[in-house]
Parts: C-alpha cells; structure tokens; sequence
C-alpha cells in the first residue's frame, strides 16, 4: 500500500512558484512522491481537473510550467467529462490538483461525474492531493454558493480535508468562515488561508501555514476561538524545541475526527491512534 501524502492547499496560484532560501517551495511535492518507498517504478505523472474554471486551457498550462520546475512533463488535463482513459491515468496519478474557479459550479460538474469519488480513492492510494482557491476549499468539509447564505448556501464537498477551509478572504477578516464554522458545531474547525499563501494539511491531521499565516477557529468550552497558525521561520519565538517538525499547527484528535462527520479519512492512519 502507497504512503498517504500530504495535501497542499492553496489561495492561489502563487505558492507553486514561490522561491524560498531553501529552494523552490513545491520540490516538497516532488519529495514527497519520492520517499514512498512502496510507488510503483516509472516515470511521475500529475492530473489536472479544471471542472472549477471550465477547462480553460490557459491554466492548464500555468499546471504544466508549475510541474516542469520539479521535472514532471507527464500531464494531462482531465477535462469536465472525463474519457474512460482520463479515469485510468488518473488512477495512477502522483499529483491531482484541483483547479480554482467557481466553488459552486466545479463541484456540480464533479458530481456529474465519477471523479468525487476518483479523487478520494487517489489521495488513499497515495496520490499528492493539491488544491488551488476553489479546489482548496473543495477538499475541506463544506462549499457554498457566492450569496453565502447559511444554511441553505452551503454543501458538503469531499472532506479529505477535516476542516471547513476559506481561501483570500482577508479583507471581510473572515468573517463568514467563523459563522459557518460556528454554525457547524463544536467538532468543527476552520482555516482561512489569505492571498498569495497556502497550508499543508498534513496525515497526522495538522496544519502548517505556508507563506502567510493561517486563521484558524475552533472551539474551547462550548465557544468558538481565533488564532493564528505562522509559518516556520528560524529563531521564531513559537518553536518549540522538542517538536521534530514545528511547522505544524494543533494536531487533531482521533475523536474529533471521527465526531466531525469526516467520511473520507484514512481508516488505517485513525485505527493506528486507537
């Protein structure tokens, strides 16, 4: 069995060509392809579903020049109705991002076709999950048409995410990723990510901010709380010493996930913490 990656999630387009003093950013994409010890030979493959913006071709192509910095040339643009091919290239697909565009609309065309449950069993056969404004939000619990009128605007999405996820909503300080969050209920969370950043969703269930920080809310005793989750830097005074990796943000628990409704979790990674 193929290792469960991480999922990146993105507000835009931005981070796949962001430069850090360690080198470009989503060469942790590649990485994360090449440490699955249990990944069949051959040449990396990456699938992009355009179903949010309508298959325009151009951002196709920003995909295929995103991939080409990490020497991924194999791509393929599964387009609105997929082929019967499409479905099996995308069955051995390393990288699946979902595209961003209209929350609402993509996700009516995914549910046209098979690829709601295509892109789950991806992430559990080991697939790199990666999430682009729309498509990032798509990942997480919920969706919602662009009146965001609670409850009746709102939709479940695919939830290999376990968290509601708003993407550059910055300047209305997110104010409606905290009402659907609280409308939600208490085993739920959310994380805005603002323009021009992204987050890590990681298999042990936590967060990590990528560029910019992340606005997290979720509750502590029965009310909803606001905090903020920074990326890493050196000499930050929130490292914590003892933490392998303090990049991450607060590590769920396995009865949070399984109380929140979260249908498309990896069973094998929540029965491991039983």
């Amino acid at each position: 069995m193929r290792t469960i990656k991480p999922i990146f999630l993105f507000a835009d387009s931005q981070v796949l060509f962001w430069h850090t003093t360690e080198g470009l950013f989503i060469d942790r994409i590649r990485k994360a392809i090449e440490e699955d010890n249990n990944r069949p030979q051959g040449e990396f493959t990456a699938a992009y579903i355009g179903a949010s913006n309508r298959d325009k071709a151009e951002y196709f192509d920003i995909f295929v020049n995103a991939m080409k910095q990490i020497e991924i040339t194999d791509c393929r643009h599964i387009k609105i109705k997929p082929t019967e091919d499409d479905y099996k290239y995308l069955r051995k697909a390393d990288v699946v991002l979902l595209a961003g565009g209209s929350i609402v609309n993509g996700w009516k065309a995914i549910q046209e076709t098979e690829l709601q449950e295509r892109v789950v069993d991806c992430y559990h056969n080991g697939a790199v999950l990666v999430g682009i404004s729309a498509g990032a939000i798509q990942l997480g619990l919920r969706g919602w048409r662009t009146t965001k009128n609670i409850p009746k605007d709102v939709f479940t999405t695919f939830q290999v995410v376990p968290a509601v996820i708003d993407v550059h909503d910055e300047e209305a300080d997110w104010i409606y990723l905290a009402h659907l969050v609280e409308y939600l209920g208490e085993t739920n969370r959310g994380y805005g990510i603002p323009s021009g950043g992204g987050a890590v969703y990681h298999p042990d269930w936590s967060f990590e901010a990528v560029r910019h920080h992340l606005v997290e809310y979720f509750y502590v005793d029965r009310q909803i709380k606001r905090s903020l989750i920074f990326p890493k830097q050196k000499g930050m005074p929130e490292e914590d010493a003892g933490n392998t990796d303090p990049r991450r943000g607060q590590v769920f628990k396995p009865n949070e996930i399984v109380s929140s409704g979260v249908v498309n979790i990896d069973r094998d990674l929540l029965n491991q913490e039983e």
